[in-house]
C-alpha cells in the first residue's frame, strides 16, 4: 500500500479521476502473468485487491505486492525491458493505464507530470533504502528505519488513502 501513498499523496483529485476515466480495470485469475521478465511493457498498473509476485529467472520471487502497489513503473520510466515478471498470486484487480494514453498526458499536462514524477522519484527513492537495509547496510547515524514513513509522507497519508479510495469508486 506504501507506493500508492507516495502516488496519491501527490497527485491532485483531478488527476486521480483522469487516471479512472482512462485506466482500464482488469481481472486477473491466479497464474497470470502481467509482466514477462524481458518483454516490452505496454501499461503501468495499480493493484486494487488481490496479491502479485515479482518473480525472477526461473520463477524465484523476491517481493509479494499488495493493494495499492504500482507495477511497470521502472520500464516506464527507463523505457527498457523489465528484470522481473510480475504474476497474481490469486484472482487480482489492477488498474492498467496504457504508456500511449500516461505520456499523451504527460507531455500535455505540465502540472501532472510533475506531480506523476516526484511520486515515482520518491517511492523508487523508498525502495532503494528498503533494498539497501535489507543488504545489511543498516545502522548507518542518522539513517531511519526503512519501514518508518517520512514525516512529509505521513502529512498526506490520510488524503492519498482518500484518493485511492476514490480511484476504486470512480473506475468505470
Amino acid at each position: 500500500m506504501r507506493k500508492v501513498l507516495y502516488l496519491m499523496g501527490i497527485l491532485h483529485d483531478t488527476d486521480v479521476q483522469w487516471m479512472a476515466d482512462t485506466g482500464i480495470k482488469s481481472v486477473f485469475p491466479a497464474g497470470a502473468i502481467l509482466i514477462q521478465q524481458g518483454a516490452p511493457v505496454e501499461q503501468i498498473y495499480i493493484l486494487l485487491d488481490g496479491r502479485l509476485s515479482v518473480e525472477i529467472g526461473g520463477g524465484t520471487q523476491v517481493a509479494m505486492l499488495m493493494a495499492g502497489e504500482i507495477v511497470g513503473e521502472v520500464s516506464f520510466v527507463d523505457s527498457r525491458p523489465p528484470l522481473a515478471s510480475v504474476v497474481a498470486l490469486v484472482p487480482s484487480i489492477v488498474l492498467g493505464i496504457s504508456k500511449s494514453a500516461l505520456n499523451k498526458k504527460l507531455e500535455s499536462d505540465a502540472h501532472f507530470s510533475s506531480r506523476f514524477y516526484k511520486a515515482i522519484a520518491l517511492f523508487l527513492a523508498d525502495r532503494l533504502r528498503s533494498t539497501t537495509g535489507n543488504l545489511g547496510y543498516k545502522g548507518s547515524v542518522g539513517e531511519q528505519d526503512p519501514d518508518e514513513l517520512d514525516l512529509d509522507l505521513m502529512q498526506t497519508v490520510s488524503m492519498a488513502n482518500v484518493r485511492f479510495e476514490m480511484l476504486i469508486r470512480n473506475i468505470r
